[in-house]
């Protein structure tokens, strides 16, 4: 689990005292104000005596972009911003003293949100919150958001694994996706009307490809389910279901932090997946990585996709050690900072280089730039 980050005196000062310091303190660091702003959207709202009189104490204390939070972009905003102890106190002052109760207890309020990858974040983050009737509510959203996911990646993974192009074989039958449009002008321009200037395609030429003949492989991933990757988890379970459905692959989904869940049984019902899945709690990679490595059937046919931001909470040369044998024994281990669509990585770069060094290959990749890399590496 990555390390919160460590704050200056000046921003703690400013934090404390809020809003009313920043002529004197100034606006604080992005972290800072990021947490300035959650902190002032809920508390803001207590009234001169404290006793939570919402009054216009958000307008005079949290300023127009912190009051333009919606409960969705709170919570995910303290789940990013705060360690998981600060991040439960925040919760239930929300639902306790506030009554802030929106997102978790309101059928209705869930009936009007707009199914979004933020909105998903945000249910799962708080699903443990919700009484019976609101969480089947969320399950239907979050099956939602995931059907829209699975659908786009379905594609690329298609896309993927159809083969590639023969780019000196054409023939007159194909897809649009397959027209050969250089081929097609040049074997056409006989039919060009110099008047007229207009090229007449009698016969259109496509790409012919090659389908890629898939031996059997299996590929572990392994998801580090801390509060900040989440949007890699979601993702990481959406990438399984796609590749459950191929032929010629066994696919592993074990999601861990200080424990591990292997969720292999559940990775062809992504809702299912996500809906178990317990976010927070410290990183034991090298306990995960050791439980993959005792589930491969043949080592050169193995891929392990370790999904992490590095920070290890056990000792580093177990990891490092448990890397160099995979690889060693003819197994690819690709480590991925961040598997989301922005595939913004934050990870310890420090550990990951160590991990290359004994064989792994690192970065971060959205889910259709896995799939092609899985592609390239299982053919």
């Amino acid at each position: 689990m990555k390390p919160w980050p460590e704050l200056d005196l000046t921003d703690r000062w400013r934090l404390l005292l809020g809003e009313a310091s920043a002529p004197s303190l100034g606006a604080g660091g992005e972290v800072a104000l990021g947490m300035d702003q959650a902190l002032a959207w809920l508390y803001g709202r207590d009234g001169p005596d404290g006793r939570g009189d919402a009054g216009d104490g958000l307008e005079r204390h949290a300023g127009d972009q912190a009051s333009s939070l919606t409960v969705p972009d709170w919570i995910n905003a303290i789940h990013t911003l705060f360690p998981k102890e600060t991040v439960e106190r925040l919760e239930r002052d929300a639902l306790e003293r506030y009554g802030i109760d929106d997102l978790v207890t309101q059928p209705e309020v869930l009936a009007r949100a707009t199914p979004n990858p933020a909105l998903l974040q945000a249910v799962l983050r708080t699903k443990h919150l919700m009484n019976p009737q609101v969480l089947a509510m969320a399950r239907a959203l979050v099956a939602q958001v995931v059907q829209e996911l699975m659908e786009k990646l379905a594609t690329q993974v298609r896309s993927a694994f159809s083969g590639k192009r023969s780019p000196h074989q054409l023939s007159r039958r194909g897809s649009s996706a397959q027209f050969a449009a250089r081929a097609t002008l040049q074997r056409n321009l006989r039919h060009l009307d110099p008047q007229t200037r207009r090229l007449v395609v009698q016969q259109p030429h496509f790409h012919v490809r090659h389908r890629r003949q898939l031996e059997p492989w299996q590929v572990l991933l392994l998801v580090d389910q801390s509060g900040t990757m989440l949007g890699s988890v979601i993702h990481a379970a959406v990438t399984a279901a796609c590749l459950w459905a191929l032929p010629g692959i066994k696919t592993h989904l074990i999601a861990f932090d200080t424990e591990l869940v292997d969720l292999t049984e559940q990775v062809g019902d992504p809702v299912e997946l996500l809906m178990q899945v317990q976010l927070g709690g410290g990183t034991h990679i090298a306990t995960a990585v050791d439980y993959a490595a005792e589930r491969i059937e043949v080592p050169r046919r193995a891929i392990v996709v370790l999904i992490s931001d590095f920070y290890e909470g056990l000792p580093e040369r177990l990891l490092i050690e448990q890397v160099r044998a995979l690889t060693a024994q003819g197994s690819k281990v690709l480590g991925l900072a961040a598997l989301d669509e922005q595939a913004d990585p934050v990870y310890d770069r420090a550990l990951a280089a160590k991990l290359v060094a004994a064989g792994a290959e690192v970065g971060a990749m959205t889910p259709g730039q896995l799939t092609s890399w899985l592609a390239e590496k299982l053919t």
